[in-house]
């Protein structure tokens, strides 16, 4: 099996959301602004080919299916579909997928599921043999959102993946379409049922810890719907990561997408081993 990190459609957004109660003065050290305030993010995917003979990703990012004035309200940098670009990299289309597997339905990290926007046409999935794999709590809340995240959906979503006949809801620790190859846990500080999804000694962290900045235990983000709990989670997240030996992909970090997990004398949590891609690493 490899491990690829694909980059999907690039975002700014405002950097006091990103950093949720952690001042400007603390957070501007780590990563610059522009002059509105917003910061550069990653949507980045992990592919995993030939995972038992499938060719399995990770997320779909953003995505370009956003018309022109609501691409430049979530302040999406691309125009054109940039994950069918990483995927073609990789050496491969989006019709050589055989599962996507969603953390959640954010539209941050599912939109790559749909094709890019055209005038006068409706939003139509790609990945025509793949299995979705989506988490069974969460996707009631996609299904029922709350006021407080309804606009983070993409209404049209839940009943295109329902119509294509190849939804696969999880709700334990393996999935029927992956096996044993996979591993899911969860988390609810984020968004209730937020799926984890570990491979090749490798986690996919999600929205639970979006890149380095965020490993910082009293760190959160404003888009968070419980930022105690989240704190709580990622605390025992990463002790369990750490103790394994098992490494952190960052789907927002916009120049780092794996790490190591260290933790200082002070019991504070930190990276190393920083890499900026995964491009065919070997996974015996």
């Amino acid at each position: 099996m490899q491990l690829w990190s694909l980059i999907g459609n690039s975002q700014r957004l405002d950097g006091g959301a990103m950093f949720g109660n952690a001042p400007k003065a603390l957070w501007s050290r780590w990563i610059e602004t522009d002059e509105q305030n917003r910061i550069p993010l990653a949507c980045r995917c992990l592919l995993a080919k030939d995972l038992d003979g499938k060719n399995v990703l990770f997320e779909t990012g953003i995505g370009a299916f956003f018309e022109p004035s609501m691409r430049e309200r979530y302040g999406v940098v691309e125009d054109r579909h940039v994950l069918l670009d990483s995927l073609a990299d990789a050496g491969l289309t989006h019709e050589d997928i055989d599962a996507v597997v969603l953390s959640h339905l954010h539209f941050d990290h599912a939109g790559g599921l749909l094709a890019a926007w055209q005038e006068g046409q409706g939003p139509s999935l790609l990945f025509p043999k793949a299995t979705f794999i989506v988490g069974a709590e969460h996707w009631e809340r996609a299904q029922h959102p709350h006021p407080r995240d309804r606009a983070s959906f993409i209404p049209e979503l839940c009943g295109l993946l329902e119509q294509s006949g190849r939804l696969e809801l999880v709700d334990g620790a393996h999935s029927d379409a992956l096996g044993q190859s996979v591993r899911f846990s969860y988390s609810d500080g984020h968004t209730p049922g937020l799926m984890l999804a570990e491979v090749g000694g490798v986690v996919f962290c999600a929205d639970l810890i979006p890149g380095r900045y965020w490993v910082h235990l009293p760190i959160t983000m404003g888009y968070d719907r419980w930022p105690e709990k989240l704190i709580d989670e990622k605390r025992d997240f990463l002790g369990d990561k750490l103790v394994r030996g098992i490494k952190l992909f960052f789907t927002h970090d916009h120049a780092c997408a794996v790490a190591s997990v260290t933790r200082d004398e002070r019991g504070r949590y930190g990276t190393a081993d920083e890499m900026g891609e995964l491009k065919g690493w070997e996974v015996a």
